[in-house]
């Protein structure tokens, strides 16, 4: 039985009273006796569980563009709640552009709607609704054949201009990944590598123009290497066996951004907003990104287990940010992202870093 999430949190004065629910999902404990509940309270995963809860109740509280409900639908997807991945996807339909593109508020962007491609998916094969189908598949074709891009393929992040951008990387290429289109999803990694890496650095900027072949915002944004990281990470995990090869580079890839952003890490584990200008507001997400992306490298085993100590640091510091109502704190805050304050991808990787880690706990388990 899929997760419920439906009245998940009653707010006591601490914020802390809730119920326990059933589930087999990793989102809740497995219902049994009195002594058998209070026993999985008191574990480290039921606190993981009750993060994500909260942050659950949080997010779909919050007022969502179309990247937002793909990415809150990912976390979902991730976290084993099969019911909310449906309910996602049917009012992403809702919101469907002629052109095949879901979740679309106002105008929208051209790749932000595939965040969720993955999830819409899933939520397709699950149901067997065929308008679910066909609006996942309709999604799909548009990535593929209407959506604007460069002379060499590789996909703009923008109607406005011909743009890309560091957050396409957690757009099309897992969406394409995940439907076995390999050599597609490669070709856009390649194309937002070779504008926007700075192999010095280890890390990417942000925004590039490809009319002007200059950098729109050449900043070194967090948050822009955490879509990256946690893009590359989905990508590398629905690789198969026989792409070792490219599993290899790109995991290499991803190790050196993490490198990256490691270097500017402050000493109580969260990051400045621009990772080298210590003038900007300290930012929350990145940790909670990096955080998913270690987690799950390290459980599909293509990353030193060294790494899980950051990714446990960097945990403890956003898990300290979340207020009592289940919103995280201090991430770069909707609706412009340029401030610290609250915002849905902020909600989504906390549940997205809590299920990776869940996962990593158990992986080491079987070992």
């Amino acid at each position: 039985m899929a997760g419920l999430l439906a009245a998940m949190i009653l707010l006591s004065e601490d914020g802390v009273n809730r119920r326990q629910f059933a589930s087999g999902s990793i989102l809740f404990a497995t219902a049994g006796s009195q002594a058998s509940r209070a026993q999985t309270k008191a574990a480290p995963a039921s606190e993981a569980r009750r993060r994500i809860a909260k942050a659950a109740a949080a997010a779909l509280a919050m007022q969502r563009r179309d990247w937002e409900q793909g990415v809150l639908a990912q976390a979902f997807l991730e976290a084993g709640d099969d019911n909310q991945v449906i309910l996602l996807t049917k009012a992403a339909i809702v919101q469907r552009a002629a052109d095949g593109r879901l979740a679309v508020v106002i105008s929208g962007g051209p790749t932000d709607p595939a965040m969720g491609g993955e999830a819409y998916w899933r939520a397709g094969e699950l149901t067997g609704d065929p308008e679910i189908r066909q609006a996942a598949q309709g999604l799909l074709d548009y990535i593929l054949q209407r959506a604007p891009r460069a002379a060499d393929g590789t996909l703009y992040h923008v109607f406005r201009r011909p743009e890309v951008w560091s957050d396409g990387f957690h757009c099309a290429p897992p969406f394409l990944a995940s439907r076995g289109l390999y050599d597609e999803a490669l070709r856009q990694i390649e194309g937002y590598r070779k504008r926007l890496w700075n192999a010095e650095k280890k890390l990417l900027w942000h925004v590039w123009d490809e009319e002007k072949q200059d950098y729109t915002r050449k900043n070194l944004w967090g948050v822009g290497n955490g879509w990256a990281a946690a893009g590359l990470a989905r990508v590398i995990r629905a690789l198969p066996a026989s792409r070792q090869e490219d599993r290899s580079r790109l995991a290499a890839f991803l190790k050196d951004l993490i490198d990256g952003c490691l270097a500017h890490q402050r000493p109580d584990g969260l990051f400045h907003d621009f990772l080298d200008r210590s003038d900007t507001f300290v930012e929350t997400n990145l940790a909670q990104m990096l955080a998913f992306a270690i987690y799950t490298s390290t459980a599909g085993g293509w990353m030193p287990h060294s790494y899980v100590a950051h990714a446990n640091r960097m945990r403890a510091a956003a898990r300290a940010k979340m207020d009592r109502f289940g919103y995280v704190q201090g991430v770069c805050g909707a609706p412009n992202f340029d401030h610290p304050g609250t915002a849905t991808e902020g909600q989504a990787f906390c549940i997205l870093m809590e299920a990776a880690g869940l996962k990593y706990e158990a992986a080491r388990r079987r070992t």
